[in-house]
């Protein structure tokens, strides 16, 4: 058993440090799997700092995580290789990323159902810390509908609640024409709201991601700026070649993701400009797409970038050589396989 602690901890893992697990990009609780085994059904499912997915049997703050890696699982739990168990486990290993849109294609290609559909929801306190990235996908259906008064609009929840009130017959030519545009039943209406929301909720989510881990990584930059700099750091052409290595796959990805999100923008403001439900529908396909490439991007940098902040939270943190060692074992490993999720996106 790979462990960093060996007493279990009192800790619930569906939300370590406080975090629920449907909101991460790179923890799933097992016990939302239909997996058979008592003690993996307690258990979550980790990238780790080498982009590796472990077992995470327990988690403590003091005393770490108690880590399994899968194909280990047979001999410490008794389970035979063939077990249904494995190929669950070995599905969700091969996942670039496990936040909940990413999560929803992979298991539906493997067949695998969850026990649970809300666990490929984000959960309502998610849902409602991105309403001021979903005004931008909120504001124009609002607009077309309500005028200057759906500005007022705070969520998507007061939209559908808007959509479903009594009081919503001042609207009602309004909807008429929209639903016509969309060439939908007005009845049918409510059914778009929900799907509009989930696609462009994922979108708000990712953008949220890429907000929170860039200003780690440009510091990380920061920081090789400094080992460059260190006598025998500049010096090492091994840690040389892996910093210019690791800097430039960041750098690339990021651009990858800021470019498709921008993109997605652009196309939701000229969807508007000429709405049909095909129009919408299409945008929808595309987004869904691109979840797994900008879910894999994102679970990578920001594993790779808590990690790092976690040992070194500040530049007067840890010297030159445990800065290096750490670069050259933990941020190095898994580079290969963040360009290949960089490169696995449809052609643009």
């Amino acid at each position: 058993m790979s462990a960093m602690a060996a007493a279990p901890d009192k800790t619930s893992p569906t939300k370590a440090n406080g975090i629920d697990d449907r909101d991460t990009l790179h923890t799933v609780r097992l016990a939302d799997m239909p997996v058979e085994h008592p003690t993996l059904k307690r258990a979550r499912i980790v990238k780790n700092s080498r982009l590796i997915s472990v077992i995470e049997l327990f988690r403590d703050r003091e005393t770490g995580s108690g880590q399994v890696e899968v194909s280990k699982i047979p001999q410490q739990f008794s389970i035979p290789m063939g077990h249904p168990d494995m190929r669950i486990l070995y599905v969700l290993a091969e996942m670039p990323s496990y936040d909940v849109y990413s999560l929803r294609i992979a298991l539906r290609q493997a067949g695998i159902q969850v026990n649970n559909q809300e666990a490929l929801k984000l959960s309502p306190a998610k849902v409602q810390e991105l309403s001021a990235f979903m005004k931008n996908f909120t504001r124009p259906l609002l607009m077309q509908v309500y005028g200057d008064e759906g500005v007022k609009m705070e969520t998507f929840d007061d939209v559908i609640h808007l959509f479903r009130d009594p009081d919503v017959q001042k609207a009602r030519h309004k909807l008429t024409l929209l639903a016509s545009k969309l060439g939908i039943e007005i009845t049918a209406i409510p059914i778009f709201l929900e799907d509009y929301a989930d696609i462009f909720m994922s979108l708000s989510y990712y953008r949220q991601c890429l907000e929170r881990v860039t200003p780690s990584v440009h510091e990380f930059f920061l920081a090789l700026d400094d080992l460059r700099k260190n006598l025998q750091m500049r010096n090492n052409p091994t840690f040389l070649a892996a910093a210019k290595d690791i800097q430039k796959t960041f750098t690339d990805v990021l651009t990858t993701v800021t470019g498709r999100l921008e993109s997605f923008d652009k196309r939701t403001k000229d969807m508007w400009e000429n709405l049909s439900a095909e129009q919408f529908r299409k945008i929808e396909a595309t987004i869904k797409t691109f979840h797994q490439m900008m879910g894999g991007i994102l679970c990578a940098l920001t594993v790779k970038m808590d990690a790092w902040v976690e040992l070194f939270p500040n530049r007067s943190v840890g010297g030159p050589g445990r800065r290096s060692e750490f670069i050259l074992n933990d941020m190095r490993a898994g580079m290969q396989r963040v360009r290949e999720i960089a490169a696995s996106g449809p052609p643009t």
